[in-house]
């Protein structure tokens, strides 16, 4: 695995026509935004409600997301888009976040999304080969990276189950997918060995999720049948759903606006058929290494992570997601044409704009479904988090060795100390970038001689 070469060795130099599609994109991402219809970045869609109610205003607006985004693209998005050759979401959606809602008047966003992305197709290749041309290349250090954010990204489900439903179910759980692990790569050797086990670890997950909401539910018609009805049942006959009454009116907003969201749709799936992005920090090393097969299973169940989060946002906000369930990923990532890819990403995205308020209804029924997907992204975030502080100092040794450790590793340690000026996840991937530009400082001066690779 560690041996495997990626695409950032070839650069980023995507062709035209792959340019022009993230260019449109990113115009239409800005425009979006600046519409108060979507947003990418799932912690500042709660802030979207008082800005379309007229509550807070556009630069205050613009403020939180930029405050909630800076940090991601700067220290997350980058270099992995430099280290892996794959565009991610982090890089491409949230700086149009803030460039849509910054902007004054409708013109302008798209515009200046457009501008941003003419700075990723145009601009990083030539940061990419600087880079790779430097005495100590940090850009190839930083595939180490690859490893550790793979395998251990395959416990996320392990976690979650934990978390949710106690250490004997989480114990079997780990027992299954280290199981799952050894058999795929011993019979499999092609396959990701992490893919298998993951698939069985988040159906264990939602198969005890729902035979828990199965046994409150009879429980609570037991208790009703009782008392002498089912009225009392929540969600029953007689009862109204709250979430409907609550949530229609966002619904009824973002249906107005489907054909805008078919077009986004259309251009994600676009985008991920390409194989010129990934959507998270896994699948873009996936992506790079033309693993498009395991990518999609990644993305796909990740996904059962975000679902609930985006529904319940985008119903109450008004806003919705600017990649959606996310579910587009895997489906543009193994379409065989990019024609394809615009037709069943436009499909998609109608599908789940139409179906926001049942699937509300549906979350508010199944609390432990819903709960599950808060442990997944808890896991999700706890084992990328390992992952990316160890993969990153296996970065810094390959370049530095021990100076390398000494100087990434006391840099995060720094940022932790001093409150994290930079958002956790992305404060190890930076550190590294910064290590690898003293280390040239320092070849420079005649204090330091670089590690053969």
């Amino acid at each position: 695995m560690s041996s495997t070469v990626l695409s950032a060795s070839t650069g980023l130099d995507f062709p035209l026509a792959q340019k022009l599609t993230v260019v449109a994109l990113c115009a239409l991402t800005a425009f979006l935004s600046h519409l108060a219809l979507a947003v990418f970045n799932d912690g500042v869609r709660p802030f979207m409600l008082d800005f379309i109610q007229g509550r807070t205003t556009r630069s205050a607006t613009t403020a939180v997301s930029f405050g909630l985004s800076a940090g991601f693209v700067f220290g997350l998005g980058a270099p992995m888009a430099l280290s892996s050759g794959v565009l991610n979401p982090w890089l491409v959606f949230l700086p149009t976040d803030v460039l849509g809602l910054l902007a004054p008047r409708k013109w302008l966003a798209p515009l200046l999304g457009g501008a941003w992305g003419a700075v990723i197709v145009f601009g990083l290749n030539g940061a990419n080969d600087l880079a790779h041309d430097l005495p100590v290349d940090f850009l190839t250090a930083m595939q180490q990276m690859a490893t550790p954010i793979l395998f251990l990204f395959t416990l996320f489900p392990v976690l979650a189950i934990t978390k949710q439903f106690g250490k004997l179910l989480g114990a079997l759980a780990g027992v299954v997918e280290l199981v799952l692990v050894v058999l795929t790569m011993e019979l499999w050797p092609g396959v990701f060995a992490g893919a298998p086990a993951m698939a069985v670890g988040v159906l264990l997950l939602i198969g005890f999720a729902v035979a828990k909401d199965v046994r409150r539910r009879r429980a609570e018609r037991a208790a009703a049948e009782t008392k002498g009805g089912a009225a009392d049942i929540p969600g029953g006959p007689g009862e109204e759903d709250p979430m409907a009454s609550l949530f229609g009116a966002s619904a009824a907003r973002l249906r107005r606006h489907l054909p805008l969201f078919m077009v986004l749709g259309a251009g994600v799936c676009l985008l991920s058929q390409l194989h010129v992005f990934g959507g998270g920090e896994a699948t873009s090393f996936l992506i790079a290494k033309g693993q498009y097969t395991e990518a999609a299973q990644v993305d796909f169940y990740r996904a059962f992570g975000f679902i609930p989060l985006i529904a319940t946002t985008a119903l109450a906000s008004g806003a919705y997601g600017i990649v959606g369930f996310t579910l587009v990923y895997p489906v543009g990532y193994l379409l065989p044409s990019p024609w394809l890819a615009v037709v069943c990403g436009a499909l998609v995205f109608a599908a789940e704009v139409l179906a926001l308020s049942w699937i509300g209804r549906v979350l508010g029924r199944l609390p432990s479904v819903r709960d599950s997907s808060e442990y997944v992204r808890g896991a999700i975030g706890d084992t990328l988090q390992l992952a990316i502080v160890f993969g990153s100092l296996m970065a810094a040794d390959a370049m530095g060795g021990g100076l390398g450790i000494l100087i990434a590793g006391g840099l995060y340690l720094l940022n932790e100390a001093t409150g994290r000026v930079v958002v956790r996840m992305a404060a190890a991937p930076a550190a590294v970038v910064v290590c690898g530009i003293v280390l040239n400082l320092l070849y420079w001066l005649g204090l330091f001689t670089p590690i053969p690779s």
